[in-house]
């Protein structure tokens, strides 16, 4: 789905006052001293956030619930679907004015992801007593870097909290544990491969929902590293059906696969983990 011009516009119109409103070069002085991390509290305005709340309830049926044990649980709508059935948020994601915001404070020219990935813009869905995911970085597997932009649409909850740790590999008195509630229009961004994070479990009653969007300093992925990302995207996140849905000139040929599955299963401890994990998320969510 393109997005309709006036829905374009209006992010454009509000992206753009929201931006000159900040001190740029104070959040670009945060964001370099946090170790690539910053937080931009209420953010996004309202009036972009409410067509998202309407398009979070219509895609609401795509959601695929997946269970990782130990690490993960809750459930995610893939950027597929939000191409076809959300275009606020994918004028959101696909802003000029926000990517060129977000190039000046990381001090590098972003790209939009390749269309078939699937994490490219993203909702994760908080719903069920539980639903978390464990410590772990936002590693880039294209051959530039990959930054996370997270943004809060619904925050329902006193227990489900995004944690960060700040300056993670660095001296242990100088990591910094900061616990955020994600209030809609709540903005963070940071270096996928340099922010320890994870998110406390959902309580009861409670509900939380989190849109992602990825920007990359290069599109390229090496083959190996492309069939690793989709497996982990197909047991940990969007489903195997979201494999299918991926656009036919970008699918990896099935020779191709077939020739290095056996490699990728051998190499990648991770991914046999993944394939066990989605049979016990078959019988957990079913």
């Amino acid at each position: 789905m393109s997005e309709p011009k006036d829905i374009v516009a209006g992010v454009e119109d509000r992206l753009g006052e929201a931006i000159a409103e900040l001190d740029e070069q104070d959040m670009h002085r945060v964001y370099w001293n946090q170790n690539e991390f910053v937080l931009f509290p209420r953010f996004i305005p309202p009036a972009l956030v409410e067509p998202c709340l309407t398009e979070i309830e219509e895609v609401e049926p795509d959601i695929n619930r997946n269970y990782v044990p130990g690490h993960k649980q809750g459930g995610s709508v893939s950027s597929y679907v939000i191409r076809e059935k959300a275009p606020a948020i994918l004028a959101l994601y696909r802003s000029p004015a926000l990517r060129m915001f977000l190039s000046r404070l990381v001090d590098a020219p972003l790209m939009l992801c390749p269309e078939d990935d699937p994490h490219a813009c993203a909702l994760y869905y908080y719903t069920k007593p539980g639903d978390h995911i464990g410590f772990h970085y936002d590693t880039s597997y294209y051959k530039g870097a990959r930054y996370t932009v997270l943004i809060g649409l619904i925050e329902q909850s006193e227990h489900c909290r995004l944690v960060a740790r700040v300056h993670k590999g660095k001296t242990l008195t100088e990591i910094s544990e900061t616990r955020i509630p994600m209030e809609p229009g709540t903005m963070v961004v940071f270096n996928g491969d340099k922010l320890w994070h994870a998110v406390t479990p959902l309580g009861a009653h409670e509900r939380r929902v989190i849109l992602t969007l990825q920007y990359v300093t290069d599109q390229r992925m090496g083959p190996l590293k492309k069939l690793f990302s989709n497996m982990k995207d197909a047991f940990a996140y969007f489903g195997p059906a979201a494999l299918m849905h991926r656009p036919k000139s970008m699918q990896t040929s099935i020779n191709d696969r077939a020739m290095i599955r056996a490699d990728m299963m051998t190499d990648h401890p991770t991914l046999q983990f993944l394939v066990g994990a989605w049979s016990a998320s078959l019988n957990r969510d079913s």
